[in-house]
């Protein structure tokens, strides 16, 4: 469908019910998680082991063909951590691993399919062992990384940054710049003269943007009623 032919009542009585899926199922796998999660598929969020932590106003948007994995590693001498920060959007696809740490900035945006893991998993001579092919991975506040970015260890990605889609961070790449291509290198600095609108800036009040998001809803979607829901169904048209 082009557009949400659903009535109003129906579209939030499902959104309800995804946030009550969250607090119940979701939410307690992690060892801690701020207050306004906000995962719109909460089901296709797939949490591995323990010590994994999530900040407030959280946005997690998983899907049933691009779930979001997010995956500790535990032995007999270390266990993963991965610590996320507050206000930060994780989107389809993504897979974050640890066996050392992982920690990701408040602020941060993680686009499609990007993969960040703080190991090599196999050593390259003995490949039935990790052996010490580990070292913690770090972005700092307020990093964006775009579509399909791979992350490697060892790596810190300095604050405010921005990784090109699709590239190969195997070195830690400095604040304020632009980073593209694999390995990514340096291609541009940001304007220090600019300021920068952090996701903070959007949340800083996220009953009153709840608020306001569902007068949208109510807005857009006034004209539907369950007829004409369950025509577009059974009998979609162009107009649907």
């Amino acid at each position: 469908m082009r557009q949400d032919t659903r009535p109003f009542w129906m579209k939030k009585l499902h959104l309800d019910y995804l946030r009550w899926w969250a607090r119940r199922f979701l939410e307690p796998q992690f060892e801690h998680v701020g207050p306004y999660l906000d995962a719109g598929h909460p089901r296709f969020v797939k949490l591995h082991g323990p010590n994994i932590s999530i900040g407030r106003c959280a946005t997690l948007r998983a899907t049933q063909a691009y779930p979001i994995t997010i995956t500790v590693w535990v032995s007999s001498d270390r266990n993963g951590t991965i610590d996320i920060g507050d206000h930060v959007l994780i989107s389809p696809g993504t897979r974050i691993l640890s066996s050392d740490h992982v920690t990701i900035g408040s602020n941060t945006m993680i686009a499609g399919e990007v993969y960040i893991s703080d190991s090599d998993w196999h050593d390259v001579y003995d490949r039935t062992a990790e052996q010490d092919a580990h070292r913690p991975i770090t972005l700092e506040p307020n990093v964006w990384l775009g579509y399909g970015v791979k992350v490697c260890k060892g790596v810190t990605i300095g604050e405010n940054s921005v990784i090109g889609a699709g590239s190969v961070v195997s070195k830690s790449i400095p604040p304020n710049v632009i980073a593209a291509g694999n390995p990514a290198r340096v291609v541009k600095e940001l304007d220090p003269a600019r300021t920068i609108r952090r996701r903070e800036d959007l949340y800083s009040d996220p009953e009153a943007l709840a608020a306001d998001m569902q007068q949208l809803d109510r807005f857009f979607l006034k004209d539907n009623s369950f007829l004409s829901w369950m025509r577009a169904l059974v009998a979609p048209s162009k107009r649907d």
